[in-house]
């Protein structure tokens, strides 16, 4: 995914959360990466507070859609 530039059409702190939400995905497995909680905790806090990480992709669809963008190359990775 991270080859690929999946996350070149986002700004920086956008693309700092998603290559911090692949991490975490490949160091825990499978867990829910749209739950916005996640963004509550380390690493995310080091990028900004939950409201500002959010506002990064335009708000909370704009979130859940680059998750789920993100989720769907993982599976397009596998297959």
């Amino acid at each position: 995914v991270r080859r690929r530039d999946a996350f070149g059409k986002y700004g920086e702190q956008a693309r700092s959360v998603l290559d911090a939400l692949l991490a975490k995905y490949q160091d825990e497995g499978v867990i829910n990466l749209d739950d916005t909680n996640v963004l509550r905790i380390s690493p995310f806090t080091n990028l900004g507070t939950p409201v500002q990480l959010i506002k990064a992709f335009g708000g909370r669809e704009g979130f859940e859609n680059a998750v789920h963008e993100l989720q769907a190359k993982l599976y397009q990775e596998v297959a």
